[in-house]
């Protein structure tokens, strides 16, 4: 038998306050998420598997879209993120062509229609059209 097992696999990020990102993801996304005997918080994802999220003094957001969230209607989930608070309006530049409500439409060879929008420590998440 292998040392190297992958059958527990789990990824992880930073935030600056455990406690705002507790909040952000239980209360204003609405996903399952526990404090563990570290104190650190494990968001159980609903097909299995979760995500390890620690508090770090000297976090720095990320640069690149840590979780993206498919969603049938991107127009419906934003408005829906946004009557619960979340911002989706984060990218201001002209060349990435959002529109009022911070979705940039896809097309070919652009990809889907996606919108962007951060957590309390300023990690990048993404809702974005499977259709």
């Amino acid at each position: 038998m292998s040392a190297f097992r992958i059958d527990h696999v789990f990824s992880g990020f930073s935030v600056d306050s455990i406690e705002s990102a507790r909040t952000f993801y239980a209360d204003a996304l609405g996903m399952d998420v526990a404090v563990n005997a570290m104190g650190f918080l494990d968001i159980r994802l609903p097909q299995g598997g979760s995500i390890l999220v620690y508090e770090k003094a000297d976090h720095a957001p990320a640069s690149f879209t840590i979780l993206n969230f498919p969603v049938d209607d991107i127009d419906a989930a934003v408005d829906d993120l946004n009557a619960r608070g979340v911002v989706t309006t984060i990218y201001t530049d002209p060349d990435l062509g959002g529109d009022a409500k911070g979705i940039v439409r896809g097309g070919p060879g652009r990809g889907p229609d996606i919108a962007w929008f951060t957590d309390p420590a300023g990690n990048v998440l993404s809702v974005l059209a499977t259709r």
